[in-house]
């Protein structure tokens, strides 16, 4: 069941940034992520859809109600910003309990409807904490808690956990998760950060100049990205000049299949963990350059005839190799584009 659809969404400012026809559908129960580097227009498709902004034309409907001419208040809709915009002069039921008291609801009500938000955030007994004796993380985890509160039919999140550290940051997306899985919410969340774009969400919007580049679930760009633009955006990704004649890719003397059909110049792009060492005299000649072990697996730097090329090589091989060594490379997967 579609829980929101936006539908030829447009709205350009006056410094030439803004979206142009902007189409896509969120399910219900489902965690749709908008990623894209700054300015591309995803701030704006949030903010419209929270009422914030006016779009120029288009449609936004809400389990298949037009929400375009309601003011935010009246929209089903929820908000958490970067900034957790709690009320420093209130504790913390005080500041989940204002919503609802708005909302007319009983004493008993409130005092249950916060109990029980507090659980799902784990902060169980904070009712009497000032925002000022709250960590970040406990702070952004009561803002979540006040906009549950308001049981929207879709939750809004404008890069909330952006001011954390990043062990928190890291805790503040398992219990997202958590609590979506949970509650069974409908999210759309906005972020620059593709590592949390492709850890939490069940699918991405990619974005580029106020354009989607792409739209799939997080394994889907991963693994095909169907744009350059979206190759270089999402994971770390290797790009090498080549050629395509005759239904073959060729980089140096290593050739693949062409299922683009590509002809003439291309771009070939390779995940570091799909090169592939090999002796010397195999597939495309390297020296290794530098090697930083990272955990359970390595980056090696190698210098080729194609330019340096990272590789993520497992632990257990690092031993074997040294700067300096010479090489050869294979890859076992490429992707290829035309050239931008």
């Amino acid at each position: 069941m579609i829980q929101l659809s936006i539908q030829n969404l447009t709205k350009r400012y006056k410094t030439g940034e803004g979206v142009t026809d902007i189409s896509l559908d969120v399910q219900k129960g489902e965690l749709v992520t908008l990623l894209g580097p700054s300015g591309c227009g995803k701030t704006t498709v949030l903010r419209s859809i929270g009422g914030f902004i006016d779009p120029d034309s288009g449609d936004i409907q809400i389990e298949g109600r037009s929400v375009r001419k309601l003011p935010p208040e009246k929209r089903p809709t929820a908000m958490v910003f970067q900034g957790y915009n709690l009320w420093p002069h209130m504790n913390v039921f005080n500041n989940l309990a204002f919503g609802l008291k708005i909302r007319k609801k009983s004493g008993k009500e409130i005092e249950a409807a916060v109990k029980r938000v507090l659980e799902l955030v784990r902060l169980p007994g904070s009712e009497k904490k000032y925002p000022a004796e709250l960590s970040g993380g406990q702070q952004q985890r009561v803002a979540v808690a006040r906009a549950f509160l308001l049981e929207p039919a879709v939750l809004l999140l404008d890069e909330p956990f952006s001011a954390l550290d990043a062990k928190l940051r890291h805790e503040m997306r398992e219990e997202l998760r958590d609590i979506q899985a949970s509650t069974g919410l409908t999210m759309v969340f906005v972020t620059h950060d593709q590592e949390e774009a492709l850890s939490i969400s069940d699918k991405i919007v990619v974005m580029n100049a106020g354009r989607i580049e792409q739209m799939a679930t997080p394994q889907e760009i991963y693994d095909h990205p169907r744009t350059l633009f979206a190759a270089q955006f999402i994971g770390k990704m290797n790009f090498i000049k080549g050629t395509a004649e005759g239904g073959r890719l060729q980089v140096g003397p290593l050739s693949y299949d062409n299922p683009e059909g590509l002809s003439g110049e291309a771009v070939i792009a390779v995940r570091p963990e799909d090169i592939v060492l090999t002796k010397p005299e195999e597939g495309l000649s390297a020296g290794i350059h530098q090697i930083m072990v990272l955990g359970h697996y390595a980056e090696v730097s190698l210098e080729t005839p194609a330019g340096v090329l990272k590789a993520f090589i497992p632990r257990d091989k690092v031993p074997e190799l040294r700067p300096g060594q010479l090489v050869g490379l294979t890859f076992s997967k490429v992707l290829a584009y035309r050239p931008a």
